[in-house]
Formats: structure tokens, C-alpha cells, sequence
């Protein structure tokens, strides 16, 4: 037999499989209906176990594994169509529902905003790029901002999550798992790192450059070309502009932005200093309450999923059902959880979009916990 006989035969069982697939979805909804008719849950996690048992039975060996997988994500499908049969409103969609009708049609021009840092940091540049007039508040550190928002002493906070080239910000995925906050808005900035000094200062006169580590990171090729520069870890681009215009030496710099050149009074000595000019660092701006402005056409989750084989893939396949896409897929280390993961997933969907609904009221039967962090669009 050749391989077009072959494939010839495989769109035989194919169709029939096609066929057979239907027929056991509109079975589905018949069930569905049963259900809804008589207050039963959709799941029914003893039957789902008796039906995969029954699946590895009737296959040989060597299909078992395949014939399960399959099974498995076949009523993953089937769990997913009869949920949108039976409605898949909860108090999540009702939240989101009411934050869509009651938020303002337009983002607010004014507000007090919550930033890490010092006056010139890049945090501060993504206030100005998010509101035309923002009253900023500085902290010390991420957490004080986070609490800042949780207190009410600031409406908003604008805070770093990742860059193209250096990555994510962990630390801020990391309190982000312990802290009450919805994203309202995000907003992608070019980030550009020069070598300030103190005026009349000579690049050969430098012995130490300050500055923050993704910065440090993300000019890693010229601070490689410059072995004699001890390099020192601060808080924040800033403050280490801020500290060199303030330190008495004249053989320290510091890698920050050109408007902190022109705000502490310091010169530039080496301009662009990063090793890729295409180099945005995305921001976040939370808040306490939840938000949905219009146009809103991105969503973000933290999820912790069973601790068990194909719980990523049954939530994928839940997405890919959907037709939801996916912009970003991060993991971090629960504390005290050996080898457990929190997800933190960017979604690529309308809010007003039915499947984003069916999803968020989907979410609680396939994952441990989870947390809707918001709705939002983003600023380029």
C-alpha cells in the first residue's frame, strides 16, 4: 500500500470521526439541558475518572496514554460547550459587567499617582505618557507603592513589569501575588540609558557607574568596554543620578535618562548606551477599584493550576477552544510550595467579546484558585 492509500484511508476514519464528534457534542447539550433543568453542576469529576478508566480499558497498551489524552481534552470541550449552554454567569462576570457600564467613557487627564523612585525616573515618564497632568507621589520601593494603593493614598500607582531586553521584573510579579490591586491601563516606553557625570568630568576620569540592574543589564556591552568602571546596584536610575549631582567625587557616573541630565545638572558623556535601541520598558498603572475603560482588548490573570499532569495544557486548550489568544505566559515559584507555580497569563481578547465572558465564568472549574487583575487597553 502506498502513502497516498494510506492518507486516503486516514480521511476515511477522519470523516467518520468528524461525524462522531458532532454527534457526541449535540449528545453534550442534550446533557447540558438535563443539567440546567435539574440545578446540576457541569462537572462531574467521578464520571470524567470512570470514563478515562473506561477509555485505557478498550485500548492495547501502547494506546492508553494517546487514547486518554484524547478523551480528556474531548470533554474539556464538552465541559466548555455545556457551560455556555447553562450560563456561565458568577460574581466575577457580574463585577465585570457592572465595572463595564459604570467606568467613565474617558481616562482621567488628572490624578494622584503612586511611582518608585525619585524625580526623572522612568516611572514617572510613563505617569506623564498615561496623564496629561499627574500628581506624583514617590516611594522607596515597589511594595510601598502597592500599599499605596491598597490605603487609599493614592488613586493609581505606575509600576515596571517587563522589558524587550532584559525581561520580566520579578520582583514585581512577586508582590503582585500578595497585594489587593486591578490594572486599569498599560503603556509601553522607550527606554534610553546615558552615562551622566558631574560637568567638566572626563569618561577616562570614570572609576564607578550606579544604577538600576535591569539598566545595568541592558548596557551590559559598553560596561564590558569599560573593565576599569567598578559597576554598583541602586533602587532606581534616578537615584543614582540624583546621587552622583549630590556626591562630592567627580569619578562617579551614572546610567539614567537624558531628562535627569537636564534635571540634576549633570553632563552626558556617552549617549544611548544600551545594546539595543529598540529597548521599551512596559508599565503597568493599578488601582484599588476596578476599572474597564473603553476599548479595553486586554485582560491579565494570575492562575495556580491543580498540581498535576496537563493542567497547563487542559487550561491552554480551554484558551485555544475559545479563540483567545495569548500575549504572555509567566511563571513564578509559590512561597512555601515546593516546585508549584503561580501563572500570570496576558490575554488577547475584547472584554466585550462573548468568549472572554464564557471564559472568566469558566475559570473557577479548571484552576485552583485564580485572580482577574483587570481589563485594560494599552498606550503605545
Amino acid at each position: 500500500m502506498d502513502l497516498q492509500n494510506l492518507r486516503n484511508e486516514i480521511d476515511r476514519i477522519d470523516k467518520e470521526m468528524v461525524s462522531l464528534f458532532e454527534e457526541r457534542m449535540r449528545v453534550c447539550e442534550d446533557v447540558a439541558r438535563y443539567k440546567m433543568d435539574n440545578a446540576l453542576p457541569v462537572l462531574d469529576s467521578g464520571r470524567e475518572k470512570q470514563k478515562l478508566q473506561a477509555v485505557a480499558e478498550q485500548l492495547p497498551e501502547d494506546l492508553q496514554e494517546y487514547g486518554v489524552s484524547l478523551y480528556d481534552l474531548l470533554m474539556e470541550l464538552s465541559r466548555s460547550a455545556q457551560t455556555r449552554l447553562t450560563g456561565s454567569a458568577n460574581a466575577l462576570t457580574a463585577e465585570i459587567a457592572k465595572a463595564i457600564e459604570t467606568t467613565p467613557p474617558l481616562f482621567p487627564p488628572s490624578a494622584m499617582v503612586a511611582c518608585q523612585g525619585v524625580e526623572g525616573a522612568y516611572s514617572q515618564m510613563a505617569c506623564e505618557k498615561l496623564f496629561r497632568r499627574p500628581h506624583v507621589m514617590y516611594f522607596s520601593n515597589f511594595e510601598a507603592v502597592f500599599s499605596a494603593i491598597e490605603k487609599g493614598l493614592c488613586r493609581y500607582g505606575v509600576i515596571p513589569l517587563e522589558n524587550s531586553t532584559a525581561g520580566s521584573v520579578n520582583m514585581v510579579y512577586d508582590l503582585m501575588m500578595r497585594h489587593n490591586f486591578r490594572i486599569v491601563r498599560s503603556v509601553r516606553l522607550k527606554v534610553d540609558h546615558n552615562l551622566l557625570a558631574k560637568p567638566g568630568v572626563k569618561l577616562e576620569e570614570i572609576r564607578e557607574v550606579y544604577s538600576h540592574e535591569h539598566a545595568i543589564s541592558q548596557c551590559s556591552s559598553f560596561l564590558q568596554a569599560h573593565p576599569e568602571i567598578k559597576v554598583v546596584r541602586c533602587a532606581n536610575t534616578a537615584e543614582a543620578a540624583k546621587f552622583v549631582a549630590e556626591s562630592d567625587r567627580r569619578d562617579m557616573a551614572a546610567l539614567s535618562s537624558r531628562a535627569c541630565a537636564e534635571l540634576y545638572h549633570l553632563q552626558n558623556l556617552a549617549s544611548s548606551c544600551q545594546d539595543q535601541g529598540n529597548n521599551y520598558t512596559r508599565f503597568i498603572c493599578i488601582a484599588r477599584q476596578l476599572e474597564i475603560y473603553p476599548g479595553a482588548d486586554r485582560t491579565s490573570l494570575m492562575l495556580v493550576l491543580p498540581h498535576r499532569p496537563g493542567s497547563l495544557y487542559k487550561l491552554l486548550s480551554r484558551f485555544y477552544a475559545l479563540g483567545i489568544n495569548l500575549n504572555k505566559l509567566e511563571s513564578r515559584p509559590l512561597p512555601d510550595r515546593d516546585f508549584e507555580f503561580m501563572f500570570y497569563f496576558d490575554l488577547d481578547t475584547s472584554v466585550y467579546s462573548p468568549q472572554f465572558m464564557q471564559l472568566m465564568g469558566e475559570l473557577d472549574s479548571v484552576c485552583e484558585s485564580f485572580s482577574y487583575l483587570g481589563s485594560y487597553s494599552e498606550v503605545i
